[in-house]
C-alpha cells in the first residue's frame, strides 16, 4: 500500500503549554496533511477526513524537537481509505544543557499513533 512521510522541526510557535509543550492537535493536523497527500497520490483528489478510530498520545513533544510523521493506506474500499499514522520524535531539544542543544535519537520515540478513515467520493476519483 501507499505510504507518505514528512519530517519537520517543531518551533516555538507550535508550543501551546508551559515548558514549550506542543499540544496533540498539532500532530493531528500533520496526520491530516499526510492523509491529503496519500489521497492525492491514490485517487487524484484531496478527499475528506471522516473520522479517527483511535488516537494514542504516547510521549510529549516540545518546541525544538524534530518529528517524522508517516501515514499508510491499510485498507481501501470503493470510497473509503483506512489509514494508519505514526509520529516519531527523531531529534530532541536539550534546553536542560543550553538553549540550542539537541540530540539525534538513535532510536526514534513513537509519540503518537492513530487509525483514521478518509473518503473520496466516486465522482471525484481520477485514478
Amino acid at each position: 500500500m501507499e505510504t507518505v512521510t514528512i519530517r519537520l522541526r517543531l518551533g516555538s510557535h507550535d508550543a501551546h503549554y508551559g515548558g514549550e509543550l506542543v499540544d496533540g492537535a498539532k500532530v493531528l493536523q500533520l496526520f491530516g496533511d499526510v492523509a491529503t497527500e496519500l489521497l492525492i497520490r491514490n485517487d487524484g483528489d484531496e478527499g475528506l477526513f471522516r473520522a479517527y478510530e483511535s488516537v494514542d498520545f504516547l510521549a510529549p513533544l516540545y518546541a525544538g524537537d524534530y518529528i517524522e510523521v508517516t501515514g499508510t493506506i491499510i485498507k481501501a474500499g470503493n470510497t473509503s481509505r483506512k489509514m494508519e499514522f505514526i509520529c516519531k520524535k527523531v531529534v530532541t531539544s536539550r534546553k536542560d544543557i543550553n538553549e540550542s542543544a539537541a540530540d539525534f535519537l538513535d532510536e526514534p520515540i513513537i509519540t503518537t499513533k492513530a487509525i483514521g478513515t478518509c473518503i473520496v467520493p466516486l465522482d471525484k476519483q481520477r485514478k
